[in-house]
């Protein structure tokens, strides 16, 4: 993993670099003690996997770097600072970050976070692969030539609702969109019909060709679990600094049991760090939602 500190107090560069080094975590490529300069252009030609940026800074602030950076860096976002306000949070989330750390630095904290973040950028190389073997694959400017001459496809549509919820980068994401096209080329139809999760996920192991087909659909669905509860969170997020927000009136009980997303909203305005294994994730709720509305429309 190679990673770019942006930070203008330099002990906490120094500190997260010893912190990445010691634990063999990856490489950090840039440091930097301001964002005026950064840019995806910078960011791809140091090919960094992982910007750890702090909120607040003089000139240009984290908050506004994230906004400008989000729609074309692929990688993850770590935002640090000492501002534990739940709206702060909320609207860092809301903004594109993948985790947010506060200050003061936590070593356990951070080596955590940083290979939770390394291990979905790994899981991302995995389905790529995957996908590269399908007949079926999704190409931009395939798209961009023909969307005045067709239907969006199922996988268009559920690309965008996985934008809206922040997770189209999330590695699992094009398990997701690989496990719609399935389901349409099985012409799924009435709610009834839909098979188990078991069998989407043993379908898709099989695409992976691996030796242990049980195994790899256990995998299958700890990254879809992992996946949700992220859309989860960041619903939550938009939901703790507006409940009117489309978003939110669209998504939060619709896709996801809506105590849930409540009880996490909870847990963030308390400052709590949401736990994946306090929250009930219903994936077949989820990925039956999504099926069925990235079927009945053209565009959504």
């Amino acid at each position: 993993m190679k990673f770019m500190i942006v930070d203008d107090d330099k002990a906490v560069c120094t500190m997260l670099q010893d912190i990445i080094e010691d634990y063999e975590l990856g490489e950090v490529v840039v440091a930097l003690d301001n964002a005026v300069s950064l840019d995806n252009k910078f960011l791809r030609l140091k090919k960094i996997d992982i910007l750890i940026i702090d909120m607040l800074m003089p000139v240009r602030d984290g908050m506004q770097t994230v906004k400008d950076i989000k729609g074309d860096f692929k990688g993850k976002i770590i935002m640090l600072s000492q501002v534990e306000n739940k709206e702060m949070v909320g609207k860092a989330y809301a903004a594109g970050v993948d985790y947010y750390i506060t200050k003061p630095i936590n070593r356990n904290e951070v080596v955590g976070v940083i290979r939770a973040v390394s291990e979905h950028t790994c899981l991302k190389n995995f389905v790529d692969n995957i996908r590269m073997g399908l007949h079926t694959v999704y190409n931009p400017e395939e798209v961009k030539r023909n969307s005045e001459n067709r239907p969006f496809s199922i996988v268009e549509n559920g690309r965008f609702i996985l934008k809206n919820m922040g997770i189209d980068s999330e590695a699992n994401s094009q398990e997701i969109l690989l496990m719609l096209q399935q389901l349409e080329q099985d012409k799924i139809g009435e709610i009834e019909e839909f098979p188990s999760l078991k069998s989407i996920f043993s379908r898709l192991a099989l695409e992976k060709k691996g030796k242990d087909v049980q195994k790899d659909s256990k995998a299958i669905e700890q990254r879809l679990r992992r996946t949700i509860f992220q859309a989860m969170v960041n619903i939550a997020s938009i939901g703790i600094v507006d409940l009117t927000n489309p978003k939110f009136d669209d998504y939060a009980s619709r896709y996801f049991d809506l105590a849930e997303v409540y009880a996490l909203m909870r847990s963030l305005k308390q400052g709590e760090k949401p736990q994946i294994t306090q929250t009930h994730i219903n994936s077949k709720k989820f990925l039956r939602t999504l099926y069925i509305e990235c079927s009945k429309r053209d565009e959504i």
